[in-house]
């Protein structure tokens, strides 16, 4: 199944090979005049340039050739040599009734080649509550690895948690302190007890207290480094307390994604490349990559002669390495960031031997990356080009910063959910939708909107940018939002029962009307959409076919009526393409992460 602009683009290659002209130059495009022409070809300009011929004659020949083209009502030739292209009504009818049959990819082919992916979105630390900093990583992450999946590659989802660095030293020497954890301080192989001695809210309230004494109190800091490093050498009681805070706050991370649509196939921790890092280490010392720096070990990655500017704390301007070396042992002798995502890049090679990872990460990190991707590519643990860190834009309030709570803190995702599924309620209630249903239904629903409403708001901008958290304009039933897909959605479910309760069928499609040739272009797009978005890693352009699709089956609803007395004649033909935009509205929305109820 190919799409019309990938079919007719390779007829359009072969006219302009027979003329002798370069079939990369012989590119098909939407038309921008979409009065005039479904697509256009604009190769005759630079073509007759570099044959010194007219544009205009060359076009001409070309589109000679192609009037015999059963999939085109006409050919024509407008301006200086632009080539207009209109599709004949039958291949329109065609194509959209492969898209209502494709169940898989509701029209959108898959890839040539399949890879192994994987990708790392989740990330947040143990022992502390998700927040809204959480929450692009997951949205777009998520959206990834449907996507690739979608298009055929098999694909490894990994949450990669923070759960093995100097936050874990912290909370063990803050949980003895405060004598929460007495049995696991001790010396010696135990046993220790099975019942966990710290609830999440204990580490809730730990973690920021222990961080703000380290800043303050260098002896307190001194011993959280020690920790840290007892845990990482094996210490058996830090080793016993440290499950533990991971079993507690797994338990709830798994709720909060749960409540999100994210899974992940592995939940994994920097923790579990510890038993990589022995044979890792010995392996930078052998090849020469691992140096001493200061008491400390480091990976130079930059290349020889590669400088950058670097600005000094007194103003003054130097020249460094660019970028800076990559900590791998502290002077303390603990694992640093750096240090557990080399060796998780080794990790995955053994387990998994991906043909790419993908690290969906704020824009903040991009230096961190490049700093370990080149140590990877030294080390040889990786393919050049293999690993790509897809950084996003933050979610930011109404002044234009990072988006906070009325108090000025950081809002945890839990109460941002909370917050748009109680303005989901208000809005279905406003607009009488689902009055009539059980609460237990309407309460679903809600949440489903809330989601909706949540993901579209963020997938619908280009990941690498920045956008305004608004949630009364992310919760509207009108415009581009997610409450809106959900609502044209659920329309043509209520239509499509409708039918079947008047005994009315889908049939054969056939084209006729201008709206109903509208829908099945915009069905026919959907190839190009996916296949950008998956080249681009850019779920926005998935957002945007689904916006444009619904769209347009709005026009087509309100031009073309289906179940209206005196158009019997059209009925199975309209029921058939208002299955089929189902189906591919449906299937977009599910690469966004996005759930449809039945009814509303």
């Amino acid at each position: 199944m190919t799409a019309l602009k990938t079919t007719l683009g390779e007829a359009v290659q072969a006219a302009f090979a027979a003329e002798g002209v370069d079939t990369a130059l012989a590119r098909v495009t939407p038309s921008d005049r979409p009065d005039l022409a479904d697509f256009q070809s604009n190769g005759a300009l630079a073509a007759a340039k570099a044959l010194k011929v007219n544009p205009r004659d060359l076009a001409a020949r070309v589109a000679e050739r192609l009037h015999a083209d059963p999939r085109l009502a006409s050919v024509e030739v407008a301006g200086p040599g632009f080539i207009n292209l209109k599709v004949a009504d039958s291949a329109l009818a065609e194509r959209a009734a492969e898209v209502k049959a494709d169940d898989a990819r509701a029209g959108a082919a898959p890839v040539s080649a399949a890879r192994q992916v994987v990708i790392d979105y989740g990330g947040p630390n143990v022992a502390k509550p998700m927040h809204v900093g959480h929450l692009r990583s997951a949205i777009i992450g998520e959206s990834l690895k449907r996507l690739f999946r979608f298009r055929g590659d098999a694909v490894t989802g990994d949450a990669h948690f923070g759960d093995w660095g100097f936050q874990m030293g912290l909370l063990i020497t803050a949980c003895g302190d405060e004598g929460l954890a007495d049995a696991f301080m001790a010396e010696g192989d135990g046993p220790f007890p099975e019942q966990t001695p710290v609830t999440l809210a204990d580490l809730d309230r730990l973690y920021p207290q222990a961080a703000a004494k380290a800043k303050e109190d260098p002896a307190f800091r001194d011993r959280a480094r020690k920790a840290t490093a007892e845990l990482q050498s094996g210490r058996p009681g830090y080793r016993a307390l440290w499950r533990h805070f991971v079993a507690v706050s797994r338990e709830a991370l798994e709720r909060e994604y749960a409540a999100l649509s994210v899974d992940f196939d592995l939940w994994n921790g920097e923790s579990d490349a510890d038993p990589q890092m022995a044979e890792m280490l010995a392996h930078l010392k052998e090849t020469g990559l691992l140096v001493e720096d200061d008491g400390a070990q480091v990976v130079h990655v930059a290349r020889p002669g590669e400088t950058r500017k670097k600005k000094l704390a007194d103003g003054s301007v130097i020249e460094a390495p660019s970028p800076p070396p990559l900590l791998v042992v502290s002077s303390e002798g603990s694992a640093m960031y750096g240090t557990t995502d080399l060796a998780t890049i080794l990790d995955r090679k053994k387990a998994l031997s991906p043909d790419l990872i993908l690290y969906v990460v704020d824009e903040r990190q991009a230096e961190h990356f490049e700093q370990v991707f080149r140590a990877a590519y030294l080390a040889g643990y990786a393919p050049e080009g293999s690993l790509e860190h897809l950084g996003f834009g933050t979610m930011n309030g109404t002044d234009g910063k990072p988006f906070k709570t009325r108090a000025g803190g950081v809002l945890k995702l839990r109460d941002l959910i909370d917050q748009a599924t109680e303005k989901a309620r208000e809005r279905l209630r406003e607009a009488e939708l689902g009055d009539d249903l059980p609460a237990e239904e309407f309460e679903a629903i809600a949440h489903k909107v809330a989601i909706a409403a949540l993901k579209f708001a963020d997938l619908s901008n280009a990941r690498t940018t920045s956008y305004v958290f608004d949630l009364d304009r992310f919760m509207s039933f009108e415009g581009k939002t997610g409450p809106y897909l959900l609502y044209q959605a659920v329309r043509i479910k209520s239509l499509l029962r409708k039918a079947a309760d008047q005994g009315a069928t889908a049939a054969d499609i056939v084209i006729a009307e201008p709206a109903e040739r509208d829908l099945a272009l915009t069905l026919d797009a959907f190839d190009q959409a996916a296949s950008d978005a998956y080249d681009k890693r850019a779920p926005h352009l998935i957002a945007e076919h689904a916006y444009r699709l619904a769209q347009s089956f709005s026009k087509f609803y309100a031009a073309c009526p289906i179940l209206a007395p005196g158009h019997e004649a059209s009925r199975g033909s309209r029921l058939a393409l208002a299955e089929a935009t189902l189906h591919q509205l449906e299937t977009a929305l599910a690469l966004l992460g996005i759930d449809t109820p039945e009814r509303m």
